[in-house]
């Protein structure tokens, strides 16, 4: 279709209304007529699809024929100013409960707009006329912050909106505080009809078994960032950004501001132009960081966790995962940030450096959310751990480096399958190691005119040396650190030995005659 779909702040009427956001209306109101007073709705709309457009125009029919009043609760002061903003330019007047509201002139408004612990600090206070609030609208219903004020609006309508029906908590579900589920527009057909952008994602296979599972269900900043501050992972992270977003507008997200300071800093040294966000940042810095990102074409901005709900910034083009997340709902606000279209942009890059695609499966998937709100153990319990998935992983060289090896027909040795046989011939489980190094020799010897060359390459294998001592580790069972970095150091001091005393030999072997003085 033609038509691009405009922004949230540019739909100004019903009249400019979707299709699809008018039938999400007219499911609601259709459930707000024949439900009890008291009725908990859930409605589900991917980040892109205009919650916030409808339900502006929800509480605009609402007042329009209704005698009550309308209560917005958010998570974030910058969701109540969007929020606020919007309705505004539905024709609704409104009013922000902020820390510091005078709440003199409430009787003259029908709307409110509040955070949630604002929220909750002036109805203990009993500073807040709640009396006649029918309809109580929640802004990223998923999070559990919300339930501690339910118990305030009894006999109020309860309307839920989020882009992913799974609770931030997984010991409260959110079946326990919403009767139903509505599900809107799918990724795809947001995708298909133009109102979304398509991602292209592209996973680098991370090794995620050092990282620890906290008390909220997620990875700890502490083991996220011990594994994301590594010189590793770090020039993985800039091998990652140089292959598929370099010069493109990049958004990084990452576990920990100690990573990000990290990620600053080896871009910096590098020569891009990047910034750094957090939550520690003041207002002014925030909105001048913000104003640079959105005014340079090639901006890389850094960022921890701030910027995965309440920021829509259509320019970028390139998404990079540094983190990995036990979070289906952060992991598509996280992609959802590149997903906005503009008129020369139906795509955007999706970078994941944390196995997050192999856990989750691709955005915009076809899940079924009503399984998912009836049944989130079942769907929790069916994603596979870290090691399962590390176990299915099949080690990839890089297209840059396998360029290095152009002489080899195949670069790939099969750690499980050589001792698995090793087994069967009764050969000590080390045999699958000596046979792993004969095989980078060679790999090695092919693709040099001389064992100086050959040393040069040996050095580019690090991560294919690191796949395979995981692989080995884990067929006999062995995995201590202190093992493990054993193992790599003198696996690389064998394979350097091994070139020294053979490369003469394999080369000619390889090429029917001595290598050249």
């Amino acid at each position: 279709m033609s038509q691009i779909a405009l922004g949230e702040q540019d739909r100004k009427s019903d009249k400019e209304l979707y299709s699809y956001q008018h039938g999400a209306i007219s499911q609601i109101f259709e459930k707000f007529d024949s439900a009890p007073d008291d009725y908990h709705l859930l409605y589900q709309l991917p980040t892109g699809g205009g919650k916030t457009v409808i339900f502006s125009e929800m509480v605009r029919q609402y007042l329009k024929n209704h005698d009550k009043k309308v209560l917005i609760m958010t998570h974030r002061i910058e969701l109540s100013k969007q929020t606020s903003t919007m309705l505004t330019e539905f024709n609704v007047s409104n009013k922000i409960i902020h820390s510091t509201a005078n709440l003199d002139d409430q009787d003259q408004y029908s709307c409110f707009v509040a955070m949630v612990e604002t929220l909750n600090n002036r109805l203990n206070e009993n500073m807040l006329d709640i009396s006649n609030v029918g309809l109580v609208i929640i802004d990223e219903a998923h999070y559990n912050s919300f339930t501690k004020l339910f118990k305030f609006f009894e006999k109020s309508f309860f309307l839920g909106v989020t882009a992913t029906p799974l609770s931030s908590n997984i010991k409260l579900p959110m079946k326990d505080n919403y009767n139903e589920l509505i599900v809107g527009e799918s990724i795809q057909d947001l995708i298909d009809n133009e109102f979304l952008a398509r991602a292209e994602t592209y996973s680098y296979n991370v090794g995620l078994t050092s990282l620890i599972v906290g008390a909220n269900g997620d990875y700890t900043v502490k083991s996220s960032e011990d594994l994301y501050t590594n010189n590793d992972m770090l020039s993985k992270l800039m091998q990652a950004y140089e292959e598929r977003s370099k010069g493109k507008k990049t958004l990084i997200f990452n576990n920990g501001i100690k990573t990000s300071l990290y990620v600053y800093d080896t871009f910096r040294a590098a020569g891009y132009s990047i910034a750094h966000l957090d939550n520690t940042n003041t207002k002014k810095e925030r909105k001048a960081i913000l104003k640079w990102f959105k005014e340079t074409p090639d901006a890389i901005l850094t960022s921890v966790s701030i910027l995965t709900t309440g920021f829509d910034e259509p320019t970028v083009e390139s998404i990079i995962l540094n983190r990995a997340t036990k979070s289906l709902t952060l992991y598509y606000q996280m992609i959802g940030r590149g997903s906005r279209i503009l008129n020369n942009k139906s795509s955007f890059n999706v970078i994941d450096l944390g196995n997050n695609f192999h856990r989750f499966g691709p955005w915009g998937a076809d899940l079924d959310w009503q399984r998912i709100f009836r049944t989130p153990n079942y769907y929790l319990d069916s994603l596979l751990n870290d090691e399962d998935l590390e176990s299915n992983f099949k080690y990839d060289m890089p297209e840059e480096l396998r360029k290095q090896f152009s002489n080899s027909e195949e670069v790939y040795f099969d750690i499980n399958k050589a001792y698995m046989e090793g087994v069967i011939n009764g050969e000590s489980s080390k045999a699958v190691l000596v046979k792993s190094i004969a095989q980078h020799a060679k790999l090695c010897i092919e693709n040099s005119d001389d064992v100086f060359d050959a040393y040069t390459l040996a050095k580019l294998l690090g991560d294919d040396i690191d796949y395979r001592i995981k692989r080995y580790t884990k067929c006999i069972s062995k995995s201590t650190n202190n093992f493990v970095d054993w193992l790599r150091e003198d696996y690389r001091k064998k394979l350097r030995a091994y070139l020294r005393d053979n490369f003469d030999k394999v080369y000619e072997e390889i090429h029917g005659h001595p290598p050249e003085d």
